[in-house]
């Protein structure tokens, strides 16, 4: 009887050896037709693409344009000057840090010209670095020489930004509904007009595409046009020397706040001695007043620019708001 068994064990383990080997030859050919999650080999992976530019409106005319010269200048010193031709950068983050949120960013400048490299390009960076990707507008500087009406063409260009970038979303694996605008100084004044004037329609939108941004970070912003509260040079460069009270009125930002304004994040410095800080509370006041969702960061010392301030200390907030408001949320592959 033992020796049955012994027998019967011995031809029991045999028969598992034989399954085993057939089950790892047939693992062992399939191996080659898995998809690899992560290309190991494939640089484009682990590095962001090379920045994009495009011509903002593509091969249609400019609205609301005057024939002109191109007189642009300052490129290469990142002020610019005299924009007429409005351009966007893109810039995408590598795809093993992408989070599918992006951000539109208007430099500041006064209305005068931009400060595009530290405002634009410097922060294009930085969100790219934490997977967000980012759409750098070079929008029109207001001038009577190449606009018939300039106090609605740098509105014209941030309508027409957030549109291109929802148009393509889908092309950059990007997510069109965390799509947020971040502006600077005068840039902040046009990214809040963008957020107040959203279903006021400056330019052609056939495909009724979505103009509203879906939350919205505004840094030492210009928000108001009242002269009492205002930068006069920002006013004088967008509105003219004498503009009327509805025309002040209807550029006040802090006034077109309603509860569809988008989710807000303010940054600014209480000693800042050339957008006064009144701006940024007026607009948190009206967005609390319309029960918007609204924070905001003042720092004691550091002045228009932040130049006082380390980057981290007030670029941490940045991304702390977004991850905690779930802008950030990894696409569902």
């Amino acid at each position: 009887m033992n020796k049955w068994l012994t027998t019967t064990t011995a031809v029991c383990l045999m028969a598992f050896a034989s399954l085993a080997v057939n089950a790892a030859e047939k693992n062992t050919k399939a191996a080659p037709e898995q998809k690899t999650e992560k290309p190991a080999n494939d640089p484009s992976y682990f590095f962001p693409p090379k920045m994009q530019s495009f011509k903002l409106y593509g091969d249609a005319a400019v609205p609301n344009s005057k024939p002109a010269p191109d007189e642009e200048t300052g490129a290469d010193k990142g002020w610019i000057q005299k924009v007429s031709q409005p351009q966007i950068q893109v810039y995408l983050p590598a795809k093993v840090k992408t989070t599918g949120a992006s951000v539109v960013i208007f430099p500041g400048g006064a209305y005068w010209g931009l400060t595009f490299d530290y405002e634009g390009v410097q922060q294009a960076t930085y969100f790219v670095d934490h997977g967000i990707a980012a759409f750098v507008v070079k929008y029109r500087i207001p001038n009577d020489a190449w606009m018939v009406d300039k106090s609605v063409g740098p509105i014209q260009d941030a309508q027409q930004a957030m549109k291109f970038a929802r148009q393509h979303a889908s092309e950059w694996g990007l997510d069109p509904n965390r799509m947020g605008a971040v502006g600077f100084s005068a840039g902040g004044h046009l990214a809040s007009t963008l957020a107040t004037h959203f279903d006021k329609l400056q330019i052609e939108n056939p495909d009724n595409v979505n103009l509203r941004p879906d939350f919205l970070v505004l840094v030492y912003p210009v928000i108001s046009m009242d002269s009492k509260v205002t930068h006069l040079d920002s006013r004088k460069a967008l509105l003219g020397e004498k503009p009327t009270a509805e025309r002040i009125n209807y550029f006040s930002n802090e006034l077109q706040v309603t509860a569809n304004t988008p989710p807000t994040l303010l940054l600014h410095a209480v000693d800042d001695k050339l957008v006064d800080v009144k701006n940024s509370i007026l607009f948190l006041e009206a967005l609390k007043k319309e029960k918007v969702p609204v924070e905001a960061r003042f720092f004691e010392k550091g002045d228009h620019g932040f130049f006082l301030l380390p980057r981290d200390r007030w670029q941490s907030p940045i991304m702390e708001w977004l991850t905690t408001n779930g802008w950030l949320n990894l696409k569902k592959s």
